[in-house]
C-alpha cells in the first residue's frame, strides 16, 4: 500500500478540504491567508489564492465555486476557473463556523456564533433565509444528498432537522441525545454526515462510537463501534455509500466497510484529523490535520474490498436496497418506499422470510465474488437462477456492456427539487405538485383567468405527470399503495358544467409519457405499449412501438408522434427514432425515423407548434423543426434556432442557458435559465420569446458593413423559405383556411424582396454576375422579374437584363 503524500499546505492549524465533485480538483483552506487548489494526479505545484481574510473555519464546492467560513464572520464565494474571489455571500458579527453548499449549487448554507443560520441563494445573495429555531451556536452544517433538508449541529448537543422547501424553512425534528455538547472552538466533530442514498446520517459520539441515525425515526439504526480509543473529529462517505472513512483527535484514520459496520484498515498521521474527502472516482483520500498538512492517501481501500468502490450506489446501514427507484433519492414518496417494501416481501423465500429484515444476508458471504449474496429483480438469489441459465448480475455490472438509451422524459416536467416540482408548463397555463409525505397536493393555473378557472385537489394517487391544452386537463399515476396506474382527464371548468373520466391500467404497466390533443389523449406505457383513448374516455387502439423503450410522445388534432430507442449507433448510444401517426385516418406518416440529433444530446422538450408542425429542443440549446413531415418518406430536421448564437450571448455576454416551452407565432418561447440552472423553480419565472433565426453563417457584427448585411438577407431567405414550406404543407393537407393562403401569398412576396435586396448588393459588384443570376433564378413571381430587371439596369448589368427577360418570358409560358 502506498505511503500518504504529505502536502504542507497551510500553517500550523485546522486545515479543510475538499474535492469539487468531477473530482479533478483537491480545494484547500486553513489559517493563513492563502488558499491552495491541488489538481488531482498531478505533480505541478497547487495554484495559490490569496485570501486577505485567514483562519478559515469551513470549506465546500461545486465543480464552478467553492466557498470559505472565516473567524472574522465573512463567508465568501471563489471561482475555480479564475482563482479569484467571486462574491461576498454573506457576514457575520462574530465567527462563522461553517460553510455548506447543495448539491445544484444554488444554495448555500453558513452558520457561527451569531447562533442564526443563514442560508443564501448563491445567484441573488439579496435573497435568503434565517433559520431560528435554535438557542446556541451552530457548529457544523450539511446538506442531504438533493438538497431539501439541513442538518444543524449545534454546541448544546443539538441535532436540528429543517426543510429548505418552502419560503419560510420548517424545523422537522429535533435529534437530542445522540452528540455530546462541545465549545464552538473543540475539534471534536458533531457534524451530521448524510449517506448518499438520503435515508439516514452518521455522526460521533461521546463514547468514540459512530452512530447511524435514520430518517424515518430520527432514531439510531445502527452503531460503528470499536474503532477508534479517542473523540471522533471528520467523517466522509464514499461516492456510493460502500464505505465510511473516520479520523479522531490522535491522528488515527479508519476506514470501515458500510454493510457490516466493519474496519478494514486503519492509518495513522501526526495531528488531529480535522477535515475528510474522497475522491469522487477513485481510491484516494485527502485528510486535513491541525498542524496544517493535507495528507493524500492513494489506494486507501485495501486490493481485495476496492471492488466495493465500483459498485452502483449502497443502501445505507440498516436499510435494504429500495428497489428500481433507489438511485433516485430525489423521488422519496412514501408511496415509493411501502411500494418497494411490498414487493421485497411477497418475494423473499419462506426461510428467508423468517429472518430480520436488516440482517436477512448477514450470514451469507459473497467471498469469490460470484454474486450469491445478490437477488434479481425477483427477490431470487443469483446462485439459485443461474441453473436456469439466467445471467449474472455480477457479471453484468462488471464484465458486459449495455447500450446508452435515451431515458424516458414527460414534455414540460421538471426534477423533484426539495418537495415540489413543475408536472407541466406551456402557454395555457402550469401544473405543479407538492409532497406532503402522506399524499401530494395539486395546483393549476392558467394565464387566461378570465376564460379559465383554477383549480387545486389534494392527490393520494401521487400524479407524477401533466398535460394542459385548451380543451382540458390530462393527469397520469405510477403503480403503488396497492393501486395500478391511472389516467385522470378533467375538462377545463368555464363556470359551468365540466367532465372528467378515469381509466386504470392494466396491473404491472407504469406509464411512461402522456400526451393530449384536440381529438385523443395518449399514453406510452414501460411496456411498449401505445393506448389512445378518445376524450371522453373511449379507448380507440392499443399497439405495441416497434422501438422500446419509449422515451415520449406529443400529439395535435388527429396527429400522434411517439419517440423511442432504435437501433445502437457506432458510440453505443441507441438512435432517438419517432413515428407519427394520424390516428383517425389510421395512416403512418413517419415509420421509426431518426431524430437527427448530434453525438451524445439528448432532447430537452418535444411538442407541436401552434400550427402544428413536430418540433424538439436538444440539449445544445438548437431548435428544430420537422419540414415535409406530412409526406412519408420526405421528413428531414432542419434547425430553426440555434440559442448559442443569441444576440445576448454573443462574446459570452450572458451565461445562461433556456428552458422550452412552446413555439407560438414563429418565435420560441421559453423560460431563461441564469448561472447554472437547468430546470425553472419556484416561484414561477417569466416567459422570454425569441425570433427564428437558422444557423446559416456566424451572427453579425454591430456594424453592419456590406458583408453583414449579406449575411442578414441570406439567413431571411432561408428562414422564409422554410417557413413557407411549412404553411403550403399544412395548405396542402389539411381543410385550409383563407388565412393559411393568405400567408403563403405574403411569405411569397417576402421572399422575393429579399431576393431583390440581395440582388441589388451583388449588382455593385462586376464578378457577380453569376451569383446574380442565381438570385434571380430563386425568384417566384414573374412581377419580381420586372423589378429586378430594373435593378439590373440601374447598375447597368444589361447581358444580366437580356437573361432575366428571357426568364421571365419563359415563366409566363409554363
Amino acid at each position: 500500500m502506498p505511503d500518504a503524500q504529505i502536502k504542507y499546505a497551510h500553517s500550523e492549524g485546522p486545515t479543510f478540504v475538499a474535492y469539487t465533485p468531477d473530482g479533478r480538483y483537491l480545494l484547500t483552506a486553513g489559517l493563513n491567508n492563502l488558499l491552495r487548489k491541488f489538481t488531482h494526479g498531478s505533480s505541478d505545484e497547487p495554484d495559490n489564492i490569496d485570501q486577505t481574510h485567514g483562519s478559515n473555519t469551513g470549506i465546500s464546492a461545486t465543480n464552478e465555486n467553492f466557498y470559505i467560513s472565516c473567524e472574522d464572520g465573512i463567508v465568501e464565494s471563489y471561482s475555480i476557473r479564475t482563482n479569484e474571489m467571486d462574491k461576498l455571500v454573506t457576514r457575520f458579527s462574530l465567527p462563522a463556523r461553517d460553510v455548506a453548499v447543495t448539491p445544484d449549487g444554488h444554495w448555500v448554507a453558513a452558520c457561527g456564533d451569531d447562533i442564526n443560520v443563514k442560508v443564501v441563494d448563491t445567484h441573488d445573495t439579496s435573497k435568503h433565509m434565517i433559520l431560528r429555531h435554535h438557542s446556541k451556536p451552530i457548529k457544523h452544517l450539511t446538506f442531504d444528498p438533493i438538497g431539501s433538508l439541513l442538518t444543524c449541529s449545534s454546541v448544546d448537543g443539538v441535532i436540528y432537522i429543517y426543510s429548505l422547501t418552502t419560503e419560510s424553512p420548517d424545523l422537522l425534528h429535533k435529534v437530542v441525545g445522540v452528540i455530546s455538547e462541545i465549545d464552538v472552538d473543540s475539534e471534536i466533530s458533531t457534524r451530521a454526515v448524510w449517506h448518499p442514498d438520503g435515508r439516514a446520517f452518521v455522526v460521533g459520539q461521546n463514547n468514540m462510537d459512530i452512530a447511524v441515525v435514520s430518517t424515518q425515526d430520527w432514531g439510531i439504526k445502527k452503531v460503528f463501534t470499536g474503532g477508534h480509543s479517542n473523540d471522533i473529529s471528520a467523517l466522509a462517505w464514499s461516492k456510493n455509500g460502500g464505505f465510511l472513512a473516520s479520523g479522531d483527535t490522535k491522528g488515527n484514520v479508519t476506514i470501515w466497510e458500510s454493510k457490516n459496520q466493519n474496519p478494514i484498515v486503519k492509518y495513522r498521521f501526526d495531528g488531529a484529523i480535522t477535515s475528510i474527502s474522497w475522491h469522487p472516482t477513485e481510491n484516494t483520500i485527502s485528510f486535513g490535520t491541525n498542524q496544517g498538512t493535507v495528507n493524500m492517501q492513494p489506494e486507501a481501500v485495501p486490493a481485495d474490498h476496492e471492488k466495493g468502490l465500483k459498485l452502483p450506489l449502497q443502501p445505507a446501514p440498516g436499510f435494504l436496497p429500495a428497489g428500481a427507484d433507489f438511485v433516485r433519492i430525489e423521488k422519496r414518496t412514501e408511496a415509493k418506499d411501502n411500494r418497494g417494501k411490498n414487493e421485497r416481501r411477497g418475494s423473499v423465500d419462506d426461510i428467508l422470510g423468517a429472518l430480520d429484515d436488516d440482517e436477512e444476508d448477514d450470514w451469507l458471504e459473497d467471498d469469490d465474488g460470484a454474486g450469491y449474496g445478490e437477488k434479481n429483480k425477483n427477490g431470487k438469489r443469483i446462485a439459485e437462477t443461474r441453473s436456469l441459465g439466467m445471467p449474472s448480475l455480477k457479471r453484468h455490472a462488471y464484465g458486459s456492456w449495455e447500450p446508452d438509451i435515451h431515458e424516458p422524459m414527460q414534455p414540460g416536467s421538471t426534477p423533484w427539487r426539495g418537495d415540489r416540482r413543475y408536472l407541466f408548463l406551456s402557454l395555457i397555463g402550469f401544473a405543479w405538485t407538492v409532497d406532503q409525505k402522506t399524499h401530494n397536493t395539486v395546483t393549476v393555473e392558467f394565464y387566461d383567468q378570465e376564460q379559465y378557472r383554477n383549480f387545486h385537489f389534494t392527490d393520494p394517487l401521487l400524479y407524477d405527470k401533466a398535460v394542459l391544452n385548451e380543451n382540458g386537463s390530462l393527469f397520469a399515476s405510477p403503480p403503488g399503495r396497492g393501486n395500478p396506474a391511472l389516467l385522470f382527464y378533467r375538462e377545463h371548468e368555464t363556470w359551468g358544467v365540466r367532465h372528467d373520466w378515469k381509466t386504470r391500467l392494466p396491473d404491472g404497466e407504469e406509464v411512461v409519457s402522456i400526451a393530449l390533443s384536440s381529438s385523443y389523449v395518449v399514453a406510452c406505457t414501460a411496456n411498449g405499449y401505445v393506448r389512445i383513448y378518445s376524450l371522453y374516455g373511449v379507448p380507440i387502439k392499443v399497439y405495441r412501438q416497434k422501438h422500446t423503450p419509449v422515451v415520449s410522445c406529443t400529439s395535435w388534432r388527429d396527429y400522434v408522434m411517439i419517440l423511442g430507442n432504435g437501433p445502437v449507433a457506432a458510440n453505443g448510444r441507441t438512435q432517438l427514432t419517432y413515428s407519427i401517426e394520424n390516428v383517425r385516418r389510421g395512416e403512418i406518416i413517419q415509420n421509426n425515423d431518426v431524430v437527427a440529433l448530434p453525438e451524445n444530446a439528448s432532447i430537452k422538450n418535444i411538442f407541436f407548434s401552434d400550427d402544428g408542425n413536430p418540433m424538439v429542443y436538444a440539449s445544445t440549446g438548437v431548435l428544430l423543426v420537422l419540414q415535409h413531415w406530412r409526406t412519408p418518406g420526405q421528413a428531414q430536421w432542419v434547425p430553426i434556432l440555434d440559442t448559442n448564437h443569441l444576440d445576448r450571448r454573443v462574446g459570452g455576454r450572458k451565461e445562461e442557458s433556456y428552458w422550452p416551452v412552446a413555439v407560438s407565432q414563429d418565435k420560441f418561447c421559453c423560460i431563461i435559465l441564469k448561472g447554472g440552472e437547468k430546470y425553472p423553480y419556484f416561484p414561477r419565472p417569466l416567459l422570454s420569446e425569441f425570433e427564428f433565426r437558422v444557423p446559416v453563417s456566424n451572427p453579425p457584427d454591430e456594424d453592419a458593413s456590406k458583408n453583414d448585411t449579406m449575411s442578414k438577407l441570406e439567413e431571411s431567405f432561408v428562414r422564409e423559405s422554410i417557413l413557407v414550406s411549412l404553411t403550403e404543407d399544412l395548405v396542402e393537407h389539411t381543410r385550409d383556411a383563407d388565412n393559411e393562403r393568405r400567408e403563403v401569398a405574403r411569405r411569397n412576396i417576402s421572399i422575393d424582396k429579399i431576393l431583390l435586396q440581395m440582388l441589388a448588393l451583388e449588382c455593385k459588384e462586376e464578378e457577380k454576375r453569376s451569383k446574380c443570376l442565381e438570385i434571380v433564378g430563386l425568384m417566384r413571381q414573374p412581377r419580381t422579374l420586372d423589378m429586378a430587371m430594373k435593378v439590373a439596369e440601374k447598375y447597368e448589368r444589361h447581358q444580366l437584363v437580356q437573361k432575366i427577360e428571357e426568364m421571365r418570358n419563359q415563366m409566363e409560358e409554363d
